[in-house]
């Protein structure tokens, strides 16, 4: 392997890397895709449009991160406390349901999963109005990228690697746990959770700010 193609390799894997150190973290995206990879409601959709916002970010950040903050000064506050509205709102649904809820995830989704077009707007909102999102792809992405002079797209195209292996893993993966949740207890645990970590991300959102 000559000197040129050992960097470029080197520029791939670092944004292969960086990616996926970080969109493991638990948070609002990865606890939605992994709820229905559990109930097997439109998942490649769902995975699909978060690896494709994850693209779309990644693009812009390693193009242009800089420029964005200086021309939308008022972004940020908007996505903020919007951000942390939706997911108080989304929260409260999570635990309603497991407060309320005694049916195990076979019933649960025997019942049928939620229609498309709303879950596909949840999943752009928990996207899109999370300013985490922003700060992993636009301004660290952004950052690290510019280590690689020449090389950027290269480490993009890593970064979005890591982007859809994670999610498309994590939503088809969910269906090793469903003998879990087949237990009404662990379901309810689960929206509990989900539920805690939408709130303690909304918290954050507010107080960061």
């Amino acid at each position: 392997m000559d000197m040129g193609a050992s960097l470029d390799f080197s520029a791939y894997l670092a944004g292969l890397g960086v990616g996926l150190s970080l969109i493991v973290a638990i948070g609002a995206q990865n606890a939605f895709v992994l709820r229905q990879g559990l109930k097997g409601g439109h998942v490649f959709a769902v995975c699909l449009t978060c690896a494709l916002s994850d693209m779309v970010l990644i693009v812009l950040g390693v193009s242009s991160f800089s420029r964005i903050a200086a021309w939308l000064p008022w972004l940020d506050p908007v996505m903020r406390y919007g951000g942390a509205v939706f997911l108080v709102w989304y929260g409260a649904k999570s635990l309603i349901s497991a407060v309320r809820s005694h049916t195990a995830l076979a019933v649960t989704a025997a019942n049928g999963p939620t229609p498309l077009m709303p879950t596909l707007v949840a999943c752009l909102a928990i996207t899109w109005l999370n300013p985490h999102v922003y700060l992993d792809t636009l301004v660290l992405l952004g950052t690290i990228s510019t280590q690689f002079s020449g090389r950027e797209g290269l480490f993009a195209v890593g970064a979005m690697t890591a982007s859809f292996a994670f999610f498309f893993s994590l939503g088809y993966g969910a269906a090793w746990l469903r003998p879990i949740f087949a237990k009404p207890a662990a379901w309810r645990m689960l929206e509990g959770a989900i539920a805690a970590i939408m709130w303690a991300i909304a918290g954050s959102l507010v107080v960061g700010g």
